[in-house]
């Protein structure tokens, strides 16, 4: 090859490049005019924002054990623990950050394309000789053709409003499901916390008895030393003794299982509070259920389920939209290498909805509200059923709890006490003493539990209602105190 082929050969590819760079610019230019053009064609309503916040619930750490509390722990300690420590409720606080990147993502505009071709590379000599001739027309037809185009969708029908819309009662949805599991790990805790305090209850009348039962041995060791009565007496009485011991330990395996299951609650394996702080006797009447049904409706499950039939319509509009075409509009130039000119180039394309528009995706999106219906009114009749149970329930506790607390539980205190002193002045034999005795624990242990369901009853129509129960307006004079 000679020089003069170089130097002309360096020539062309520097004109080739500036030509190119002349295409690229006006093809730029291009591209933000559609973007603006596509930015206008379909106009975004924004729904406002109703969702709850999930901060809290994302600042879960692994470090919990030495946020769990030292000393005492009342029912606000630990159910602020379990709502910051909890792993469940952050993974719904994640999931409602997760789709507010997918409501972000649904209000996007369509990306443009740009397309370069080339046809009959390298053939970029310039004509010479008679254009019109044979030889001229041959070197037309093969010459180097660069085509640049820029490709931009234009969505009709309002598509991206109605998926950005149907995006944000996703949120919603989630923000629901975010409340629920908050509600529900709020009425869990406050059961266990329930179970911890019934525990405590138990243990302290299991060695009150142990305490008695040392005191009956001892004066019935009294009396067989000053030879009252037989020795076989005071053999009864220490196996009595032996009894409540055992029962003493099993109190107290239990109140160790409660701590702990309390504990797994923010995710901390060994307790490390004292004891729980709370009165189990600190009870209200029950409300009228009228007035608890009327409530029950605001519960975060009923609410989801409302809401999940408005997504439902959201979608079947998304599917709708999506019948009607999308345009597709393009704009670019043609270089011509031999000739030397650019020319600009235009082109519209829309598809004829001839056989797909959709059909079987909307009558799918009926069908789903249909059925988003139909769950709405199960949850809300499975969430009155389970009302009327535990309330019925609650009723019963209630009048258990007055019984031994006014009735049972001061007679067998008063017979105890007169059997033990008849007793010592010989007017009753053992077997009366030892059954007062039992019979007083017994009805301890009975009125402990009924006041442990009682409160778990009422904690789980809390539950139900998404409500304090004594925020229900109920009959005058409806707390009781105990006396102290």
């Amino acid at each position: 090859m000679k020089w003069r082929d170089l130097d002309s050969f360096s020539a062309l590819c520097k004109r080739f490049l500036l030509q190119q760079k002349i295409v690229i610019t006006a093809a730029l230019l291009l591209t933000n005019f559609f973007v603006a053009a596509i930015g206008s064609a379909d106009t975004l309503t924004l729904l406002p924002r109703n969702s709850v916040d999930a901060g809290e619930a994302i600042k879960f750490s692994n470090a919990n054990v030495n946020n769990a509390p030292a000393g005492d722990l009342t029912l606000r300690d630990a159910i602020n623990l379990a709502l910051l420590q909890n792993p469940e409720l952050a993974a719904f606080g994640k999931e409602m950050r997760a789709l507010e990147g997918a409501t972000l993502q649904a209000g996007l505009l369509k990306n443009p394309e740009l397309v370069a071709n080339v046809e009959n590379a390298g053939n970029i000599q310039k004509l010479t000789g008679d254009i019109n001739s044979a030889e001229g027309v041959a070197q037309e037809v093969v010459q180097q053709l660069t085509t640049i185009r820029i490709y931009q969708l234009i969505e009709l029908g309002g598509k991206r409003a109605a998926r950005t819309n149907a995006a944000l009662l996703g949120e919603e949805l989630a923000g629901r499901d975010y409340e629920a599991k908050r509600i529900e790990i709020i009425a869990r805790v406050a059961g266990v916390f329930i179970e911890v305090l019934a525990a405590q209850e138990r243990l302290r009348l299991a060695e009150e008895t142990q305490r008695v039962a040392k005191s009956v041995v001892t004066t019935v060791s009294e009396r067989v030393q000053g030879g009252k009565v037989a020795p076989i007496e005071e053999t009864r009485v220490k196996i009595g003794l032996s009894t409540t011991r055992i029962e003493q330990e099993q109190a107290q395996r239990d109140l160790i299982g409660a701590r702990k299951r309390l504990a797994l609650l923010w995710n901390s394996v060994t307790p490390q509070f004292n004891k729980a702080v709370g009165n189990l006797e600190s009870v209200v009447t029950p409300p009228e259920l009228h007035a608890l049904e009327e409530r029950v409706l605001a519960n975060p499950l009923a609410i989801r389920a409302l809401k999940n039939v408005e997504h439902r319509k959201a979608l079947l509009k998304v599917e709708q939209t999506r019948a009607i075409p999308n345009l597709t509009v393009s704009a670019g130039a043609v270089h011509h290498a031999q000739l030397g000119g650019t020319t600009a180039t235009a082109s519209v394309a829309i598809p004829l909805p001839l056989f797909d528009r959709n059909q079987g995706s909307i009558k799918e999106a009926y069908q789903r509200i249909d059925k988003a219906v139909d769950e709405q009114a199960a949850t809300e009749l499975r969430l009155k059923t389970e009302l009327a149970q535990a309330y019925e329930m609650l009723l019963a506790s209630w009048n258990e709890i007055s019984i031994l607390r006014d009735e049972i539980i001061p007679g067998a205190k008063n017979a105890f006490s007169v059997m033990r002193r008849g007793y010592e002045l010989g007017k009753f034999g053992l077997l009366e003493l030892l059954d007062s005795q039992r019979v007083l624990f017994q009805n301890q242990v009975l009125y402990v539990r009924a006041l442990a369901n009682y409160q778990r009853l009422a904690n789980d129509i809390e539950r139900l209602i998404a409500a304090p129960i004594d925020s229900i307006k109920s009959s005058p004079n409806a707390v009781y105190h105990p006396k102290q």
